[in-house]
């Protein structure tokens, strides 16, 4: 591949398919594994503790 002729044909594969088990379009067809919920890399579902901001509520007594 070279010249500028061909940099218009680049983008015709897709990186990310629908995912099976968590149903967003995160699914890497190469790498096969899904960004989102980690199916294909393990059976547990990916989710970290920095995801959810962390709430400050104060306590009234």
């Amino acid at each position: 591949m070279k010249g500028t002729a061909s940099m218009g044909k680049r983008g015709r594969s897709k990186t990310h398919i629908v995912c099976r088990r968590c149903g967003r379009r995160a699914f890497n067809v190469a790498k096969g594994y899904c960004a989102a919920c980690g199916f294909g890399r393990s059976a547990r579902i990916r989710r970290y503790s920095w995801q959810n901001k962390k709430v400050n509520r104060i306590r009234v007594v």
